[in-house]
């Protein structure tokens, strides 16, 4: 699914050198894909592709895997575009940060809430609902794995060794949401659903002293999903989860309702991919440290509060 977005996304900017990465086993599809979106290349083995002219790599491997084909491609002297989350934990992102400052390349979390409009535009009207009080992020969406992890079968989205869970997988999504607007909280708790050691639902609470957010995630069970920001003056009411989020409206408590929704908008990763260009072209290297720091931040949330429930957290670095 990831890799098709991608494609997706690919076609519609202007790399001077792209190129897939594929297995023996799915070389047919590889190649086919790479007609279809007009890609320059594919490899089949993660070297050959390193040592070509490809400036920048995407890591969208299992979560576990992230840190070492991640430092692999910064010391090959590539910039590392990595799927969310980052890393498995903090430490690994912090070894990364200071290989890629050796190196002077960039890392980018491929977290496209922070580059959508209508993130953007919450975060330049947010004083219009007033003294913030609750926020509220919801993203419940039963998984298909959770059957066979029912059954008995571990898959990687379930699997506290491979960095799997509820938290890491949906609630990333709703904590990167809330640290772009408010930084770092004052506390964490993580209220969580557990079974055979992993997440499967959960409750993280992060106070922030003057309010309070609530992000659930589920991946065992389901629910219309509304967001809302609520302040003095009013309440933000998203519809959809945040790494979707194209509207919003923001009730005021006078009874006015002001909208929000971008017309004719890009596919979701489009706004991430042209300001990551964008970084590197004009090495912007503060907006680039800016977001690593909020990366950071949102890695050490989701230790904390797997460690709260005796989730498995020490993966190498």
């Amino acid at each position: 699914m990831i890799v098709k977005s991608l494609m997706q996304t690919i076609g519609k900017l202007n790399f001077s050198y792209t190129a897939l990465l594929g297995t023996r086993e799915t070389e047919e599809e590889t190649r086919a894909m790479c007609q279809e979106n007009g890609l320059d290349a594919y490899f089949l083995d993660y070297d050959e592709l390193l040592e070509s002219d490809v400036d920048t790599v995407y890591v969208a491997l299992p979560n576990h895997l992230h840190a070492a084909f991640s430092k692999k491609a910064l010391v090959h002297d590539k910039h590392v575009i990595i799927e969310k989350p980052v890393t498995s934990n903090a430490a690994q992102l912090r070894e990364l940060m200071g290989i890629a400052q050796e190196h002077k390349k960039m890392i980018f979390e491929a977290m496209n809430i922070h580059y959508l409009p209508a993130y953007g535009s919450i975060k330049e009207n947010l004083a219009q609902a007033g003294t913030l009080k609750v926020v509220s992020l919801n993203y419940s969406q039963y998984s298909s794995r959770y059957d066979a992890f029912r059954q008995g079968q571990v898959l990687a989205a379930f699997d506290p060794k491979r960095a799997g869970g509820a938290l890491m997988d949906l609630n990333v999504y709703n904590v990167h949401a809330v640290v772009g607007l408010f930084g770092k909280p004052k506390k964490v708790a993580y209220e969580a659903n557990v079974e055979r050691d992993i997440d499967t639902s959960g409750i993280l609470t992060l106070d922030y002293g003057d309010f309070k957010v609530s992000a659930i995630a589920a991946k065992d069970c389901n629910a219309p999903v509304r967001c809302t920001i609520q302040g003095t003056n009013g309440c933000f009411v998203i519809p959809k989860p945040v790494n979707q989020m194209d509207s919003y409206e923001l009730l005021l408590n006078n009874g006015e309702t002001k909208e929000y929704k971008l017309e004719n908008p890009e596919h979701r990763l489009y706004y991430e991919f042209v300001e990551f260009g964008r970084m590197i072209d004009q090495e912007d290297w503060a907006k680039q440290k800016e977001m690593l720091e909020v990366s950071l931040t949102v890695a050490e949330i989701l230790e904390e509060a797997r460690k709260q429930n005796g989730i498995f957290t020490d993966f190498e670095v």
